[in-house]
C-alpha cells in the first residue's frame, strides 16, 4: 500500500513597494504568475505585503485578499539645490526610517519569507533593510531605465537586481551588476488580450471609419492638461485621418465634451472622449494603431509588449525624471517618439504624429522597432529570479 504523499510547503514571499501603481502594479503581477507557476507544481503560496496604510498598495493587497502589514517610512523630497535636501520635512522623514526598519523586522521574522522582493518607493527601503538583517534572499524590481533612489539605497543589500531593460546595465553600481538580470517589467497577461472589435462594441464607437488610423490618448487615469490642450488644440486636423479615442481625465471630460459637440458631424463621429478607461482597456489597445501617452515604466511595457508606435510627452516632474529617460530610451532606438520642453507644442505633436497616421509603412517600422523593446514574458523571467534567490 502506498502511503499518502505530504502537503509540500508553501512558497512564502514578502512583497514591499507601491505608493503608485508603477510600483505596485509590477509587483502584483509578479505575486499572480508566481502563485500560477507554483499551483502547475502543486504547490501553494503564503504572500505578507508590507507597505503604508495611504498607499496604492494597501488597497491593492486587500482587493486580492493578500495580508498586508504597515510600518513606518519617510519620503525625500528632492530639489535641484542639495541643501534643499536636508530641509525639516526631509529630515523628519529620514528620521521615521530607523522605526520602519525595526517594524519591517519584525513582521519579516514573524513571517519567515522564502524571498523578499521589493518593487520601488520609499515604503520599500524600511523592508529591505530588514530583509538584510533578517538574512532573507532580496530581490530588487527596477521598472525604469535608471534604478530609483530605493532601489539604489538597496542595490548592495540585493540577493538579485531585476532589471527592465538592458540599458539599465552599465547605470548599476559596478560592484553589483554580476547580481542584475533583465526580466523587463511584468505586464499584465489581460492586457495583451485585447480585442479591437470589442473595443468598437463596447464604447458604441460606431461612428469610426475603420478604414482610418485609430489614435489613442491618454494622460493617466487622472489625465493630463498639457496633453488635453495639444489635442484641443489639433483635434480638428487630427479627426480628418484618424478616429481618436481620448482618455481625459474625469475632471476634463465635460470641457471635451463641449468642445467635441461643436465639430462638424462628419468629425464629431470619429472622436470619444471618456474621462476613465478601466477595464475595456485592452481593447482600446488592442484597437490603437498609434498612442500618445505619458512615458512612465509601465506604459512603456504595455505598449512595447504589444508593439504599439507611440508619442511620449513625459511628466516633466516625475521623480529624477525618470520618464524623459524612459521617452529617450525609446526614441533613440527608433521604437517611439519624444515630445519634450519646448517641442510640448500642439505644432510639434502634429509634427510628430503626421507621418504615423498617413504613412503605413512609418507606422510599422516603429511597431517593429517596439515590438523589440517588449517582454511579454517579463513576469515569467521575474518568477524565475525570485525561485531562483530562494535556491
Amino acid at each position: 500500500m502506498t502511503e499518502p504523499s505530504l502537503p509540500r510547503t508553501p512558497f512564502r514571499l514578502a512583497v514591499t513597494g507601491g505608493g503608485t501603481g508603477g510600483h505596485t502594479y509590477p509587483a502584483l503581477t509578479a505575486v499572480r504568475a508566481l502563485q500560477a507557476r507554483l499551483a502547475a507544481e502543486d504547490r501553494s503560496l503564503d504572500v505578507l505585503w508590507i507597505g503604508t496604510a495611504e498607499g496604492l498598495e494597501a488597497k491593492v493587497a486587500r482587493a486580492e485578499g493578500i495580508p498586508f502589514t504597515t510600518v513606518a517610512t519617510g519620503k525625500i523630497r528632492r530639489y535641484a539645490n542639495p541643501l534643499k535636501m536636508l530641509g525639516p520635512a526631509n529630515l523628519k522623514d529620514m528620521a521615521r526610517v530607523p522605526l520602519g526598519v525595526v517594524q519591517a523586522r519584525r513582521a519579516i521574522s514573524a513571517f519567515g519569507p522564502d524571498v523578499v522582493l521589493a518593487t520601488g518607493g520609499y515604503v520599500a527601503v524600511p523592508a529591505g533593510f530588514a530583509a538584510r538583517t533578517c538574512k532573507r534572499p532580496l530581490v530588487l524590481h527596477e521598472q525604469t531605465v535608471r534604478l530609483g533612489l530605493a532601489n539604489r539605497r538597496l542595490a548592495r543589500s540585493a540577493t538579485r537586481i531585476a532589471v527592465s531593460s538592458e540599458s539599465s546595465l552599465p547605470l548599476l553600481p559596478e560592484g553589483v551588476r554580476t547580481r542584475a538580470v533583465v526580466t523587463g517589467n511584468p505586464v499584465r497577461p489581460e492586457v495583451l488580450a485585447g480585442h479591437a472589435d470589442k473595443a468598437v462594441a463596447a464604447l458604441g464607437l460606431t461612428g469610426f471609419d475603420r478604414r482610418l488610423p485609430t489614435l489613442y490618448v491618454t494622460g493617466g487615469a487622472q489625465g493630463a492638461q498639457q496633453i488635453n490642450d495639444m489635442i484641443g488644440s489639433v483635434l480638428p486636423w487630427l479627426l480628418g485621418r484618424a478616429n481618436v479615442v481620448h482618455q481625459c481625465g474625469p475632471s476634463h471630460i465635460d470641457a471635451l465634451r463641449v468642445s467635441a459637440a461643436a465639430l462638424p458631424p462628419e468629425l464629431g463621429d470619429r472622436y470619444f472622449p471618456t474621462g476613465f478607461v478601466g477595464a475595456e482597456l485592452p481593447d482600446i489597445l488592442a484597437l490603437a494603431d498609434v498612442v500618445i501617452s505619458r512615458s512612465g515604466a509601465g506604459t512603456l511595457a504595455e505598449l512595447t509588449a504589444l508593439g504599439k508606435p507611440a508619442v511620449f510627452v513625459p511628466l516633466a516632474s516625475s521623480a529624477g525624471n525618470e520618464q524623459a529617460h524612459n521617452a529617450r530610451h525609446l526614441r533613440d532606438a527608433g521604437a517611439g517618439l519624444a515630445l519634450e520642453g519646448e517641442a510640448a507644442t500642439p505644432e510639434g505633436l502634429r509634427e510628430a504624429v503626421e507621418p504615423l497616421l498617413t504613412d503605413p509603412a512609418q507606422r510599422e517600422a516603429m511597431a517593429t522597432a517596439a515590438r523589440e523593446h517588449g517582454r511579454p514574458d517579463a513576469a515569467a523571467r521575474l518568477v524565475d529570479v525570485i525561485l531562483s534567490a530562494a535556491g
